[in-house]
């Protein structure tokens, strides 16, 4: 059962639940497709299903635990130019990118449950942020990764919409 932001919800969580069903819309959109649907490259700057969640999982890091002092896992792949996180290698498989995701949530689920909304930490750019403003960001991010694979998840075949259940919000 999907989850949905609460009508008399707090902020913090109705922020993370916010998040959180972006997050599950983009791990649906791989669901029962095979390893070379995920990793079909439909758009001329290279973009695959696969492709993006690596990339999620990379920010999602590179946002909740960075700022904040939070370990991450060390990266089997390098990140050296801008877009080196969206690379599918041939040999990361689908069920490795997924479990890093799953990972990069975990973690930052952890920073979530751990910091107040206002609590602050230093983003790569050096800037000041808050855990609010972390999680606003990742809210867009993710929400706009989900509509370029709804996109790519329709072009592959022609599954739709932000879950397979569409029934009550």
């Amino acid at each position: 059962m999907r989850r949905r932001v609460p009508f008399t919800g707090d902020e913090k969580e109705s922020l993370h639940v916010s998040l959180d069903r972006h997050r599950d819309a983009v791990v649906w959109k791989l669901d029962g497709l095979d390893d070379e649907q995920v990793r079909r490259r439909l758009t001329p700057s290279g973009t695959s299903l696969l492709g993006v969640v690596k990339h999620l999982a990379v920010v999602e890091y590179g946002w909740f635990c960075e700022p904040f002092g939070r370990e991450r896992e060390p990266y089997s792949f390098k990140i050296e130019a801008d877009g080196d996180d969206m690379r599918v290698e041939p040999d990361e498989t689908t069920a490795d990118i997924l479990a890093l995701y799953a990972r990069a949530r975990a973690a930052a689920d952890q920073v979530i449950a751990d910091l107040d909304l206002l609590d602050r930490g230093t983003a790569w750019f050096g800037e000041t942020v808050t855990l609010r403003w972390v999680l606003i960001h990742m809210i867009e991010e993710t929400a706009r990764h989900a509509g370029h694979l709804d996109i790519i998840r329709e072009l592959i075949d022609g599954a739709t919409g932000e879950f397979p259940d569409l029934g009550t919000p």
